[in-house]
């Protein structure tokens, strides 16, 4: 595998220029990416399966040292997001552009689970219905600004709106990038750790007034981590550990992070991991080097990842009305019910990604000139967690 020292052999050259532009789109696609973001979604469905009781005994426990710090899949996809959004960036994109591909990409498929939800909310006795004022700002992708409204209607939309923050950002975040060059961006990503670090304490002390798991400020350093880690690939000057070594850091980091205050404190743990992981992954695709990560199986669940991401938890919920609220099934009957409940929302992420995801981005960016729809790499966000 690759060492401490390996390069990028086929990104472009390192630039000594602090103000160069990006290579020119369109960049390389790396699948071994899109194979990581399901893994991802997946330790969010058991955590998810765990919080709803399916196993009991010894089982839970299995479930829980297995799936317990699953939330930490979150923090995975917004430094993935950061890496993808900064390795398609185009030379001369301008904002308007940039944000329209964003709303594309994310905006139907959370515009239907949203509704699906509602409809839930009112149909099903043991949801709360929410206020108009909480559902107004579940469409406007505000709603994870206020603790109070975090998960309401379609729990895990709350980490969208981190995106969408992100987003917002990303236009001046890219242009900072591109004009400070390889030691510049390094600086950066140490002031991003940092920035976790003090958050993570401060949260853990209870010196916030609101905890900072869900708010979108306190997630951008592990979005601007992941940009800068791009940049730095970009240039050719990523040093860090190979796929191997890197994927036991992020395995380690979060097995340990039931040793810490739950909630932002576990990203302390796997940050390291995972941002040392995005870039041996990629650099795997771009060397020919061996990744189990891009096998086409794995691609094309990570494809569905995203709407597999925002139904899942739906599903689950409308199950409670059959099963009931913490069942603490035996084994066989947890296993059952956990597969059912697999399959129906791997089956209606399928539908929503063929049906919702891709007609609606090719409907929105119709029109656009052909430099402008270069399809960008299919690593993207989607997780929420608790």
């Amino acid at each position: 595998m690759t060492t401490a020292t390996t390069r990028a052999t086929r990104t472009p050259p390192t630039r000594t220029d602090p103000a160069a532009s990006s290579p020119p789109s369109p960049t390389p696609s790396l699948p071994s990416l899109t194979g990581l973001r399901w893994m991802a979604a997946l330790l969010v469905f058991g955590l998810h399966v765990h919080n709803f009781g399916y196993f009991g005994g010894a089982a839970d426990r299995i479930v829980s040292w297995g799936f317990g710090a699953g939330a930490t899949g979150v923090s995975f996809f917004f430094v993935l997001s950061g890496f993808v959004l900064t390795w398609s960036a185009r030379p001369h994109d301008r904002a308007l552009g940039f944000w329209r591909r964003r709303i594309a990409r994310v905006y139907p498929v959370h515009l239907v689970t949203l509704v699906v939800a509602l409809v839930m909310a009112y149909t099903l006795a043991h949801l709360p219905r929410p206020t108009p004022k909480q559902g107004l700002a579940n469409v406007l992708l505000v709603h994870s600004w206020w603790h109070p409204w975090w998960q309401t209607l379609n729990p895990v939309s709350w980490s969208l709106a981190c995106e969408a923050f992100f987003y917002a950002v990303f236009p001046a975040l890219i242009l900072l990038l591109r004009r400070l060059g390889a030691r510049g961006a390094t600086a950066l990503g140490g002031l991003s750790v940092a920035t976790v670090l003090v958050l993570a304490w401060a949260d853990a002390h209870h010196w916030t007034s609101q905890s900072l798991y869900s708010m979108p400020s306190a997630r951008l350093p592990e979005f601007v981590l992941g940009a800068v880690t791009a940049r730095l690939v970009l240039l050719g000057r990523w040093r860090g550990p190979g796929l191997e070594a890197s994927l036991a850091l992020a395995v380690i980091g979060y097995f340990f992070v039931p040793q810490v205050t739950p909630g932002y404190s576990a990203t302390v743990c796997t940050l390291a991991g995972f941002t040392l992981l995005i870039p041996a992954a990629a650099l795997a695709d771009l060397n020919g080097l061996p990744s189990l990560w891009r096998h086409r199986r794995l691609v094309r669940l990570g494809e569905l990842s995203f709407a597999f991401y925002m139904i899942h938890l739906l599903v689950l919920r409308a199950g409670t009305s059959l099963l009931g609220t913490k069942p603490h099934f035996g084994v066989l009957a947890g296993l059952a019910v956990t597969t059912t409940a697999f399959a129906l929302s791997l089956a209606l992420s399928w539908v929503l990604y063929e049906a919702v995801e891709r007609p609606a981005r090719r409907l929105i960016l119709r029109g656009r000139r052909t430099r402008e729809t270069t399809p960008e790499p299919k690593p993207e966000p989607a997780p929420s967690a608790r």
